[in-house]
């Protein structure tokens, strides 16, 4: 048989090697903590501040040290509600704000302020409104970029102390009453309907004024093309009639050459099918007489040849002599009408009344 106190002392043992056991468990698991990457863990002793544990593995004194909850060091990103918002010309207006802050000291975000999150959205909706509440609502719409400047600036100074650092802050959206934005939509499509005209008005101003100035150039560019062309027809005339007059006065014309172009210039004035009256110039009788008096002259010397040779071969009779003298009129008279004049009748009178 089992001796009965053997068997508690067997019992006793085995219960104490187990609490002893699960003791050393416990010790362990309060001894040895592990930190992940990124985060900081805040050790108290007896309830004191002994130390910030780092990434990594990290030893403690089970049942006297205290490790709080982790602190995430990286920069987080905190999206607020839409906060009213009152302008300086009395709008309400709603403002969506997104806030980017890192925490730098685990022992300041534990020790200094009891919820930093919470601290950093009341801090933030104070600024704002000290901020837009001295701008009204065109300035607070067209300023952000100077509202986000002035609202980092506020926060980084006022949560530097809990170990925060603010790098940004950014209003998501400014939302002003409906009445307002129906205002400002009736407004803005005024703005763009006047510049639209000033633009077409621009538009239609600067086209009339290239096509004006396109028929201004088109004009004296043509008026000079005239203006050469007559001064080149004035010079080629010029060069032609000096070359006439040249070449007549080289030639040395007489009298009776130009009584002869004369005639011969004189019938191309009739020329034309549309010609239904034309007149004589009062040159056409001294021409004529010019001519006639040549023809009387010519006529002459060879009716004085002919009377002189008929004296020489016969018997100087008179009968011959007349008929001599009326062959050099009939001469004439034949001359004178290949000429085309009613000149022929006279000069053959002249002649006879010569005789």
């Amino acid at each position: 048989m089992v001796d009965p106190g053997a068997f508690a002392g067997q019992i006793f043992v085995i219960v104490l090697l187990v609490v002893i056991a699960i003791f050393v468990v416990v010790v362990l698991f309060r001894s040895i903590r592990i930190i992940p990457q990124a985060y900081s863990g805040v050790v108290e002793r007896l309830g004191r501040y002994q130390r910030t544990l780092s990434p990594g593995l990290n030893i403690l004194v089970p049942f006297i040290d205290r490790l709080r909850p982790l602190v995430d060091m990286r920069e987080q990103v905190v999206s607020f509600p839409p906060q009213p918002v009152i302008t300086e010309d009395n709008l309400v207006v709603s403002i969506d704000t997104v806030v980017y802050f890192q925490v730098t000291d685990a022992r300041a975000a534990t020790y200094e302020i009891a919820n930093y999150l919470s601290a950093v959205e009341q801090l933030t909706t104070t600024t704002l409104r000290n901020v837009v509440g001295g701008l009204n609502l065109e300035e607070a719409l067209t300023s952000r970029d100077e509202i986000n400047g002035q609202l980092r600036v506020v926060l980084d100074e006022a949560t530097g102390k809990w170990g925060l650092r603010v790098s940004r802050v950014e209003l998501k959206a400014i939302d002003p009453p409906h009445s307002i934005q129906d205002s400002m939509e009736k407004q803005m499509r005024a703005e763009r309907d006047r510049r639209a005209a000033i633009l077409t008005a621009e538009g239609s101003k600067q086209s009339q004024i290239l096509e004006a100035e396109g028929r201004r150039q088109a004009a004296i560019l043509g008026a000079e093309g005239d203006k050469q062309a007559a001064i080149l027809r004035a010079e080629g005339e010029a060069a032609a009639i000096q070359n006439v007059f040249d070449a007549i006065h080289a030639g040395r014309p007489d009298d009776k050459l130009l009584a002869y172009q004369y005639l011969q210039t004189l019938p191309k004035i009739s020329e034309g099918s549309s010609n239904k009256l034309w007149i004589i110039p009062s040159e056409f009788t001294e021409a004529m007489k010019g001519l006639g008096s040549a023809f009387a002259a010519d006529a002459g010397a060879a009716a004085t040849a002919t009377q002189a040779g008929a004296g020489t071969a016969s018997t100087g009779t008179a009968g011959t002599g007349t008929a001599g003298t009326g062959t050099g009129a009939q001469a004439a008279g034949v001359t004178a009408r290949d000429a085309g004049t009613t000149r022929p009748v006279a000069d053959s009178t002249d002649a006879s009344s010569g005789v």
